[in-house]
């Protein structure tokens, strides 16, 4: 099982749905639409999306020893304002290619090229879908701005958490140290 699976979720194989079996695959253009919900976050352990309303087209050109996949994914995931703590829609576009060649054994050759072995008869892509999804979260997680540059964040919860951060109970004894005269001769 893969370290990613959430176990529980599994049982009811949420992530299998993420696959196109090729073998017996006509060569030529094949066309796939995957929905990505909620269940799809929550069956991945570690995931830092938890919620998400998503689209998947992969366009599948399958050539002999190889096949090139485009992934275009649109839609939106909710996701914790780093500034008010609030959840917020993010939306999400992307647009990435995957190339997959056939060889002895299954490995990734680079970022965008993987090999399968021979004997596989079907991708698994839920792994690619979540990491392109995943690459398109910011480090900075924070409301969008309105049409006139202002912060959407909610205003009282931010002057909550200035508040409660604000009013620190210093202990006496480090206060004690502050009155130490150092020599700096």
């Amino acid at each position: 099982m893969h370290p990613l699976f959430n176990k529980k979720v599994c049982e009811v194989n949420v992530l299998n749905n993420f696959e196109i079996p090729f073998k017996g695959l006509s060569f030529g253009a094949h066309e796939y639409e995957f929905t990505i919900n909620d269940s799809f976050f929550e069956a991945i352990t570690y995931s830092e999306i938890t919620q998400g309303q998503l689209i998947c087209t992969i366009l599948l050109e399958n050539n002999p020893g190889m096949m090139q996949l485009e992934f275009t994914i649109r839609g939106t995931v909710k996701l914790i304002c780093d500034r008010c703590v609030e959840e917020f829609d993010y939306p999400i576009e992307c647009h990435e290619i995957l190339i997959v060649k056939t060889g002895p054994e299954t490995k990734e050759e680079s970022d965008e090229v993987i090999i399968i072995a021979y004997n596989e008869t079907k991708l698994l892509l839920w792994q690619y879908i979540y990491e392109f999804i995943s690459l398109q979260v910011p480090y900075r997680k924070v409301h969008p701005d309105d049409e006139n540059g202002n912060s959407t964040c909610n205003l009282e919860q931010i002057e909550r958490i200035v508040k409660l951060s604000s009013t620190s109970d210093t202990d006496p004894r480090w206060d004690a140290l502050r009155n130490i005269q150092l020599d700096n001769d």
